[in-house]
């Protein structure tokens, strides 16, 4: 039962994240809050291995490049679901994002050359779909489509981590994939944060260095998850995220999801599920004759 705990654990840390970030987005500009996030992941990071030296494996890498992307792909996933939950509840933001697995199923295709079946985009598509349905209200109504943007880039962005993540498997150790998302990530982004610097109260300060631990925590119990048990049967537990976010989205805002959002929730749950078995029948086949 270890991988099903830690990925709940995981989700469930990553929904008090985005919480906890939507509650900051209207006193502070996003660069701050990552900034804060990724500044706090070192501190955390360097006072564990002076406690304990070594902690979490090697600094040093053999990909540095790709550590790189997968730095700039996380800091475009940060900004984009921070700006996207500035306007939109918890629950639709998550709905955007439930299409990432669609979109890795592309990247795959294209960056690891793996093969794909047409019905694993038939049901790609269908997932768009259920997203459309539950943001059809909103956008019918003028709503704010800026932020249904960004939650697509930042879901976009987040792909390419998971495709990147797959190219890094070989790099066991957090304390490697920590340094390398979270230095470059404060280095590129603190000029932008002393910009539109705001001084937090000491409530507000703390809030911002637990998003950092919120992080760390949440990307941790994920590599153990996995660690433990296969994507297959992890892969339908992360649903379990929109739970968090809709009992977050009533406990702190007293939005209730519509219909429509509730409607199109079940369809790209069911065809994200779909698409996975039908990848797993396709990969399966045999590729050639005996």
């Amino acid at each position: 039962m270890k991988g099903p705990v830690f990925i709940i654990a995981a989700m469930a840390l990553f929904s008090l994240l985005d919480a906890n970030s939507k509650l900051l987005s209207g006193r502070y500009a996003a660069e701050q809050v990552i900034v804060l996030r990724y500044a706090t992941l070192l501190l955390a990071l360097f006072a564990g291995r002076a406690v304990v030296p070594g902690l979490g494996g090697r600094l040093t890498t053999a990909h540095p490049w790709l550590h790189l992307t997968r730095a700039a792909m996380m800091i475009g996933s940060g900004f984009g679901f921070f700006l996207a939950l500035r306007d939109i509840p918890m629950a639709e933001a998550y709905l955007v994002y439930f299409t990432a697995p669609f979109m890795t199923l592309g990247l795959s295709a294209l960056v690891l050359k793996e093969r794909t079946g047409p019905a694993v985009w038939g049901w790609s598509l269908l997932g768009f779909a259920g997203v459309m349905l539950a943001m059809w209200p909103g956008l019918a109504a003028g709503g704010p489509v800026r932020a249904y943007l960004w939650a697509f880039f930042a879901t976009v962005c987040y792909a390419w981590v998971l495709t990147i993540n797959r190219l890094l498997r070989h790099e066991t150790g957090a304390a490697v994939l920590i340094l390398w998302s979270s230095l470059p990530g404060l280095i590129l982004v603190a000029p932008f944060a002393a910009l539109s610097w705001v001084a937090p109260s000491p409530l507000d300060l703390a809030a911002l260095a637990v998003n950092g631990l919120l992080a760390g925590s949440a990307t941790l119990c994920l590599a153990i998850a996995f660690r433990h048990d296969s994507a297959s049967r992890l892969a339908p537990l992360e649903f379990s995220a929109l739970v968090f976010a809709i009992g977050f989205d009533l406990a702190i805002w007293h939005v209730w999801p519509s219909a429509w959002t509730m409607g199109g929730a079940v369809i790209v749950v069911f065809a994200c599920l779909m698409s996975q078995q039908a990848a797993s029948r396709h990969q399966a086949k045999p590729s050639g004759k005996t």
